[in-house]
């Protein structure tokens, strides 16, 4: 598969139930294909498995989950994340890095973050989507990012929690919001590449 053929993805690092509820109604909120049978917690599906699907997908761009489970070193989920980043026919558009109150992480600096409120900020977020003040934002499921060339990390709370501010009920605003900076951030780089 040449470079022009590569499938493009965001990853998401939450897999739970309130999660993959919100992220399949985000993603059809930006029209992108959801891959439904990576969500769990933690993922049920190895990185190999996770590729496979993300070629099958109708079109890009190609929505995945990846959760460990609050495990705090490298899980199920990271695992996952890391083999399908470092693969040769994907291109990672951005990752949404997903705040939780996790132990014994040594957490991520984030690009910046999304409230609860729906607001950008530069800093990171905590588990309810607030403004923590702090760069590095802590999550089961983002340490293996610091070894991983992505052009986007953007951070949020919950899905489809942050006390119903993302229910998918009212359309899942802030996990919408973060895909569709993701993409508009994408195509302005994109764009930029091609005329260079």
């Amino acid at each position: 598969m040449g470079a022009t053929n590569k499938r493009r993805i965001i990853i998401v690092t939450d897999g739970d139930t309130f999660a993959r509820r919100a992220v399949e109604r985000a993603t059809i909120n930006i029209g992108g294909r959801c891959i439904s049978r990576s969500a769990g917690n933690p993922t049920p599906l190895n990185g190999q498995e996770i590729v496979e699907l993300i070629k099958q997908a109708k079109h890009d761009p190609v929505v995945v989950m990846v959760d460990d489970r609050g495990h705090h070193r490298m899980g199920k989920g990271e695992e996952a994340l890391y083999k399908i980043v470092n693969h040769p026919d994907i291109e990672v558009m951005g990752i949404i890095a997903v705040a939780s109150n996790t132990d014994a992480v040594n957490g991520i600096k984030v690009d910046f973050s999304i409230t609860c409120d729906g607001n950008i900020v530069k800093e990171a977020v905590d588990k309810e989507g607030i403004n923590t003040h702090q760069k590095k934002l802590y999550g089961d499921t983002v340490d293996v990012l610091s070894s991983c060339n992505v052009p986007l990390i953007i951070g949020i709370g919950d899905i489809g929690k942050m006390n119903g501010k993302d229910d998918c009920e009212i359309g899942a605003p802030i996990i919408t919001k973060a895909l569709e900076e993701i993409i508009n951030r994408s195509e302005i780089n994109h764009e930029i590449n091609k005329k260079n």
